[in-house]
């Protein structure tokens, strides 16, 4: 079609073939094979040239009208591969989105304006299936070491490690510690995760360590509830840190004195998927920025 453009244009096979740099009977041949396509001719040849029949110039309408469309796809297309424009769809879980992700956004707006962020945030479980329904393109997930993730559909990017801490009241009795023995523990009432949350499994596993299994006074829904629960000394609690980096007033956060369990954050997307310019940056930024929180976690 981009040949009888410049045949049209030109008005003559010759010079047509001349402008493309073909010969003329490579040009003849490809309008010959256009008018078969076609089933109809394209050109009407005259003594001072060649002119357009009415079915070519229907063609060379809808073929101006293509050759548009595909220039503003290559530009969209560069657009794209340069971070000026696209989507980048993102998975998380409530921690991480109210600590890491935060950052990753930040960072990503400032380095790439043109990209638009989109978020989802759920379960485990649901955001494992979003990337495989790929409603995401990445997604921040988390294990423990006595439950590692091992999905094969799945490529894993270690970004952090997030350590348990402590929780107790401001009059709580060890408030003032700067760490804590879990055997210390061994009478306290214990304010906890409901719904088999990973934490009460945490818990479970850190008592054992000490020798005593933990007597549960409340079971939260949220780590606002436990900061709340706690805060009136209705127990003390576990928490990942990242879930109370924003720490009420009368809450201590204080670390355990023995190796406290900790949970690997990642980020992770299908393997099988190509990964768009935008989602390969996601995981550069993403790594920064949990670079900056582990050393703030090292020197805290």
């Amino acid at each position: 079609m981009f040949t009888l453009r410049t045949v049209a244009a030109h008005g003559s096979i010759t010079a047509a073939a001349s402008a493309l740099g073909y010969t003329t009977s490579a040009v003849s041949q490809q309008i010959a094979k256009l008018e078969k396509e076609a089933g109809q001719p394209l050109l009407e040849r005259h003594a001072r040239g060649i002119v357009l029949t009415e079915a070519g110039r229907s063609v060379l309408r809808h073929t101006e009208r293509i050759l548009v469309e595909l220039e503003a796809a290559e530009a969209e297309l560069a657009e794209i591969k340069g971070l000026r424009a696209g989507v980048l769809a993102i998975g998380t879980f409530p921690t991480a989105g109210s600590s890491l992700l935060p950052l990753v956004v930040k960072e990503f707006k400032t380095r790439h304006p043109g990209v638009d962020l989109k978020v989802v945030s759920g379960r485990f479980a649901q955001l494992v299936d979003a990337l495989r329904r790929r409603e995401t393109e990445l997604s921040l997930l988390w294990d423990y070491e006595w439950n590692r993730v091992d999905d094969p559909t799945l490529t894993y990017h270690h970004l952090m490690n997030d350590p348990t801490v402590l929780l107790v009241s401001e009059r709580h009795r060890l408030a003032d510690r700067d760490s804590i023995r879990i055997t210390e523990l061994r009478d306290e009432s214990w304010v906890v995760r409901a719904d088999d949350h990973p934490v009460a499994q945490t818990l479970e596993k850190l008592c054992n360590q000490g020798g005593f299994m933990p007597r549960t006074s409340v079971f939260a829904h949220d780590y606002g509830e436990v900061q709340a629960m706690v805060a009136v000394e209705l127990g003390v609690a576990i928490a990942p840190r990242l879930a109370v980096l924003n720490l009420r007033p009368d809450v201590r956060s204080i670390p355990l004195a023995t190796r406290p369990p900790q949970r690997r954050i990642l980020v992770a997307h299908l393997t099988e998927r190509r990964l768009s310019p935008a989602a390969q940056e996601g995981i550069v930024v993403c790594t920064a920025a949990a670079r900056l929180l582990q050393e703030g976690f090292e020197a805290g």
